[in-house]
């Protein structure tokens, strides 16, 4: 730890004092003496410059890569809060690997963020796909390090809401996808972390996980399904040094919900791409959402996931494991407030 002082004229700049050698760690001292000293961490001086962006929207601490030369495994990583997440992590000093069925944009994305980003095809719910994507990262890379669990489908939103007309194919699909995909990361993922006695494993929830009336059965019963799996595994995994938490979120417009809930007139059938849903779809779904939100004035974003799940992944979070991070801007809270 170093110290940066307080002095009338400004800031005294470490850079500085590596500058002027023994003079300028001199007038550093005699800084330090007189006037109030602030802790900092080490950073490199260039980084000074950019103090201000602590109050920019997409921050994420400049000072430093929070995931210097971890090694990543990102399921479901081609779009949305798993592209969001990849991104990030890339951006932060980690190597990422894209695990996902979605071979042309997970194959583009990596392009895209070579040679820090790989791409390999998964089908979560295969396990011969997970136990592939997770020996290959360490026949590549050596270990493993960190897991966000993410893939995950939603299932038919606009049919079968009544347990009457209940589709149980449709039911063991997304069980197959959102509960048996992430118990498969999990297993194989803690195969490779246990014997190194560390690592980190995060998966996807959501606020249907947490509170009934916001999904359909089958995808709210695979929420609560992975809240469940994640705080076990937790309790297992944990002497042997590895953090497993999961992310609940409220709406964010990814293609996936978008996709779900959106009109099927032929307009909006021609708005889209490759299954991405265009920019005016986005912002209907965001508009929906905010008028549901009991926090106003912001936008849930798959960035804002990526943000909680860097967070989960980073040594910031080295004592949290067995905890659900919900991102919901209080929705389950004041949706349970009587009269509020």
């Amino acid at each position: 730890m170093v110290y940066m002082a307080k002095m009338s004229k400004g800031v005294f700049v470490i850079g500085e004092m590596r500058k002027h050698g023994l003079e300028g760690q001199a007038r550093f001292r005699q800084a330090l003496d007189v006037h109030l000293a602030m802790p900092v961490p080490i950073m490199p001086e260039k980084s000074f410059q950019g103090l201000h962006v602590l109050g920019r929207e997409n921050s994420s601490y400049p000072f430093y890569n929070r995931l210097e030369g971890k090694i990543a495994v990102v399921t479901g990583g081609a779009r949305g809060i798993g592209e969001a997440t990849v991104r990030l992590f890339a951006r932060h000093g980690a190597k990422v690997v894209i695990a996902d069925v979605e071979d042309t944009l997970g194959a583009a994305l990596a392009s895209s963020l070579a040679p820090s980003v790989t791409f390999v095809h998964c089908d979560v719910s295969l396990e011969e796909d997970i136990e592939n994507v997770i020996n290959s990262t360490v026949s590549r890379y050596g270990r493993l390090d960190i897991l966000f669990n993410n893939a995950g489908v939603l299932g038919n939103q606009s049919k079968h809401k009544s347990i009457i007309d209940f589709d149980i194919d449709e039911f063991d699909q997304v069980m197959r996808v959102n509960v048996r995909g992430m118990a498969l990361g999990i297993k194989h993922a803690a195969r490779v972390m246990v014997p190194r006695g560390m690592g980190c494993i995060i998966s996807t929830a959501s606020v249907a996980g947490v509170m009934g009336g916001l999904g359909p059965h089958a995808y709210t019963a695979s929420k609560h399904a992975i809240v469940g799996l994640t705080k076990n595994t937790a309790c297992e995994l944990g002497r042997y040094g590895i953090r497993v938490n999961c992310i609940s979120p409220f709406g964010v417009a990814t293609s996936m919900l978008v996709n779900a809930w959106r009109s099927s007139d032929e307009e909006e059938e021609d708005c889209m791409n490759f299954g991405i849903p265009c920019e005016r779809e986005v912002e209907k779904m965001e508009e929906f959402v905010s008028g549901l939100a009991n926090l106003k004035g912001h936008i849930l974003r798959a960035k804002d996931i990526a943000e909680a799940a860097l967070y989960l992944a980073s040594d910031e979070s080295k004592y949290v494991s067995g905890h659900n991070l919900v991102v919901d801007g209080g929705i389950t809270t004041s949706r349970n407030c009587v009269g509020l």
